[in-house]
């Protein structure tokens, strides 16, 4: 399989010849080659995006509606060719993909395509002034969307939705490590009759690529997902170029547990938001806060759950946890594990790489519990971002929060507990862009959906993202005799 860019409307190669191998992660093996693209094919693809813009920009609000209720449609359409390409790229179950990815990909699109038909500007009249202001919300032009490799449609879709439904045109550059259903979306795009130019596809590594879409001085926003110090990078290029900037990145969330709470619910919850997507997504609760009286009790009960799941073949039904996405990753997952000992900790279970039969080549490690008695220790401090959370008492509600916010990050952090007032007061003062109480990663797409310090800057979501991707033009009117 070849991974072409998708420019003006058509696959073409990368301009200077050069491709990248791609892996998947169940068996190890090189299966497909990817555009390994540089700034050459960024200019080119900016080009045609310039081109595009002036009648996209123009085009109705009902007609680039309909446009993406068709991609939402063929989306669905292909739920189950996007879903086993998805597992195949990124070695998560492919019963994960099929519930979960494709189907919110979908609604990503059908959810902007109604969006924009609500999204209304604002008026002012000066009552004895005879003046009346009101505001415009136009298309910023060319943006640039990059997205990661965790879920790997799932955000290419929710950046690439809403900057379209705002009516820009798009450069969008997804992971390297997963790129083939951004290649998939795209075709489905051109049949849905998205207008050639209005969506381009740039494949490569971020060194190369990623860094010609932030620095094109034509590009006037960009929408980033992935890791912090990446972020801090593009904002180093793209600040002093006064661009917009969304940057949504790394977490070290805290999940704390009160002993009034549902246990039963509590602990089923618990482990699917410590090891979903092998601990592969930035909301997952990574650092688990549990009130002493129910210490002892939760931590035999989660090392059962946890020792229960299945590691296997992403394409077996039974298999809850899947390859991590490359060998490189899972090396770094393992090193975190191995200092452990160094850190105070105690492995209760897991942490071992594993060799599945018939995929020995693969990347598997086995879900990992650490008991730590500090919060400074790294495996606390540091995001991991694999199949591993640490455990730690705490016996009051001032200790559990000053711990979950002594962290760099502040994306999200789960509550459990059925007492009113200490769920108001706990939202209150956690320092994190979400809070979930007495669930996890139950999302309305109308709501603001971003972190605090190094977690990010700005909010997706909603009419948030609406806005980021729309300039607002004030319009003064004076109509006194």
């Amino acid at each position: 399989m070849r991974i072409q860019n998708l420019i003006n409307g058509h696959l073409v190669d990368p301009i200077a010849g050069q491709w990248l191998d791609v892996r998947a992660p169940a068996n190890g093996q090189v299966y497909a080659s990817l555009a390994n693209s540089d700034k050459s094919d960024v200019v080119r693809a900016v080009s045609a995006a310039e081109n595009a813009f002036p009648q996209w920009s123009n085009t109705t609000i009902t007609e680039r509606s309909a446009i993406l209720m068709k991609i939402a449609e063929a989306i669905e359409e292909k739920q189950d060719t996007l879903a086993t390409a998805e597992s195949t790229d990124n070695g998560k179950p492919l019963t994960l993909a099929k519930k979960v990815d494709i189907p919110r990909a979908a609604e990503n699109f059908r959810f902007f395509a109604h969006a924009i038909t609500q999204f209304s500007s604002e008026s002012h009249e000066s009552i004895g002034l005879h003046t009346i202001n009101y505001t415009l919300r136009q298309p910023i032009g060319v943006v640039g969307c990059i997205s990661p490799w965790n879920l790997p449609l799932y955000l290419f879709t929710w950046k690439i939705a809403p900057a379209l439904a705002a009516g820009n045109c798009v450069i969008a550059k997804p992971s390297e490590i997963t790129p083939v259903t951004a290649n998939i979306l795209g075709e489905l795009c051109l049949k849905a009759g998205l207008p050639k130019g209005v969506l381009n596809i740039i494949n490569g590594r971020g060194d190369s690529a990623g860094q010609a879409i932030i620095s094109h001085p034509k590009i006037k926003a960009i929408s980033f997902t992935g890791g912090s110090k990446t972020g801090a990078q593009i904002a180093t290029t793209a600040a002093p170029m006064f661009k917009k900037l969304s940057l949504e990145l790394g977490g070290k969330n805290p999940n704390i547990i009160f002993a009034d709470c549902d246990y039963s619910t509590m602990l089923k919850t618990t482990l699917r938001s410590s090891f979903s997507n092998q601990g592969q997504i930035c909301l997952c609760g990574s650092r688990i806060f549990v009130e002493r009286t129910i210490y002892d009790q939760f931590k035999k009960d989660f090392v059962k759950a946890v020792t229960s799941l299945k590691v296997g073949n992403p394409a077996d039904s039974e298999t809850d946890i899947g390859a991590l996405v490359s060998l490189s990753h899972l090396n770094k997952v393992k090193s975190y594990i191995d200092t452990t000992p160094q850190e105070g900790g105690t492995i209760l279970c897991g942490g071992d790489v594993l060799k599945i039969p018939h995929l020995e080549s693969g990347y598997y490690i086995s879900p990992c519990v650490i008991e730590v008695t500090s919060n400074t220790c790294r495996l606390n401090q540091e995001e991991i971002f694999g199949p591993v959370v640490t455990l730690m008492p705490f016996d009051t509600e001032a200790e559990a929060l000053a711990m979950a916010n002594d962290v760099p990050y502040g994306l999200s952090a789960t509550v459990w507990t059925n007492d009113l007032k200490r769920s108001m007061r706990m939202s209150e003062k956690l320092e994190s862009g979400i809070v979930w109480v007495n669930t996890w990663m139950q999302r309305d797409l109308r709501t603001p959906f971003g972190g605090v310090k190094d977690s990010g800057v700005g909010r997706e979501g909603g009419t948030e993202a609406l806005r980021f991707f729309t300039e607002a033009k004030n319009v003064c009117i004076n109509y006194s005799e």
